[in-house]
């Protein structure tokens, strides 16, 4: 037999079986019960630099409650 066709049968079988058993593996160990805290903290990713709601000035005008940056004055 020759080399090349060795090789093709072995990839076309046993290397094809390997890749999909790896893959169902992968699967199961992503959404197993242990792994939910991963999940939820990937989840948050694009979150995690986010600001919090803007305060909405009311009548009384709550410019306290807005951040200052250094070497701003009130206005």
């Amino acid at each position: 037999m020759e080399t090349y066709s060795l090789l093709r049968e072995i990839a076309d079988s046993w290397v094809l079986l390997a890749m999909f058993v790896f893959f169902l593996g992968t699967a199961v160990w992503a959404f197993l019960p242990s792994q939910r805290k991963a999940r939820e903290d990937a989840s948050m990713i694009p979150f995690r630099n986010e600001q919090g709601p803007a305060a909405s000035a009311g009548p009384q005008g709550s410019d306290s409650l807005s951040p200052k940056l250094k070497g701003q004055s009130d206005v």
